[in-house]
């Protein structure tokens, strides 16, 4: 085989893996979002009950929580995503400008870059040269090794504050939904409440890779703390407050 031959042999390899969008803004805000609401209105519900509340309170209680958890979580995702990427693309403007007006003294940077990861002195300023040859290759290059971002591929804030919203609300109207169909105990939402507990662990779980005992199970025993001791908190309350 020849010279020629091997490259385009070599051009032509298959790729046998995929991976997984892991920047894309989605996965925290609708993890955070879906345990934040089935945990907090669960556990406000909780202090309801414990308290002798009516079922009319509860049910009204646990609207008003998702309403306003659901509005605050997304409005702040989308300010903490917003103000992030902006942050990031404040840093990329600076290397901007030092790649137009420090372009040497950029190219010699990041050939130091790669000689303190093992590359050889002379290849590591040959890489740098021919990598810095391109404006947009070399910002793009930049920014992914010393800010560990990319322009194109900043987390979108409406995402972000869409899937915190939408989550949340699934989260937090599961506790609320044996209330509205008549019940007046709070059993019936604490089982709907670990069931949910459970599924969301163990969906997050196969989503990273991690064993479904392990992601559900966490998040079972992580929610029912927080439930019985605002349940306590109100049991405590109600019995002195009339």
């Amino acid at each position: 085989m020849t010279a020629g031959e091997e490259i385009t042999e070599h051009s032509r390899a298959e790729v046998h893996h995929s991976h997984r969008d892991v920047t894309g803004g989605w996965l925290r805000p609708a993890v955070f979002g879906a345990m934040d609401g089935l945990i907090s209105n669960f556990s406000l519900i909780s202090g309801f009950a414990g308290a002798n509340a009516s079922r009319h309170l509860v049910i009204l209680s646990g609207l008003g929580g998702l309403v306003a958890g659901a509005f605050s979580m997304a409005v702040g995702e989308y300010v903490s995503v917003a103000s992030q990427s902006d942050l990031a693309r404040a840093e990329i403007a600076v290397e901007r400008h030092e790649l137009r007006n420090n372009a040497e003294a950029e190219r010699e940077e990041l050939a130091q870059l790669y000689i303190s990861r093992g590359v050889e002195p002379e290849l590591a300023q040959e890489v740098a040269r021919q990598l810095s040859k391109d404006p947009d290759q070399a910002l793009e290059i930049h920014a992914r090794e010393e800010l560990g971002v990319s322009g194109d591929d900043l987390p979108s804030p409406y995402l972000a504050a869409g899937s915190s919203f939408v989550s949340f609300s699934i989260g937090a109207v599961l506790p609320v939904l044996p209330f509205v169909f008549g019940a007046s105990v709070l059993w019936p939402a604490a089982l709907v409440a670990a069931i949910g507990l459970f599924v969301a662990g163990l969906t997050v779980a196969r989503i990273t890779a991690r064993p479904w005992w392990f992601g559900g199970g966490r998040q079972l025993l992580l929610g029912a703390a927080a439930s019985a001791i605002t349940f306590g908190v109100g049991a405590a309350i109600g019995t002195h407050v009339s």
